[in-house]
C-alpha cells in the first residue's frame, strides 16, 4: 500500500503526481505483466541478447 504524505494546503494534482511517480517506481504493472504467463528462462535470456544486439547496432550506426 502506497502512502503519500500531503502537506497542509497542498494541491491535489501535485499529490496525484507524487502517487503516480511512486507507483511507477514500485514496478507493480511490470510485475503483473510478467506473472501473467510463464516464460522459460532460456526464452527470456534469448530476448535479452536480441535487445542488447539491437541497442549495440543502433549505437554503432549513430557514430
Amino acid at each position: 500500500m502506497l502512502i503519500i504524505p500531503i502537506k497542509e494546503g497542498e494541491n491535489i494534482e501535485k499529490a496525484l503526481k507524487k502517487y503516480k511517480k511512486k507507483y511507477e517506481k514500485t514496478n507493480v504493472m511490470k510485475e503483473l505483466r510478467n506473472r501473467k504467463e510463464f516464460e522459460k528462462p532460456s526464452v527470456a535470456r534469448r530476448q535479452e541478447v536480441i535487445k542488447a544486439a539491437y541497442k549495440q547496432r543502433m549505437q554503432s550506426q549513430q557514430l
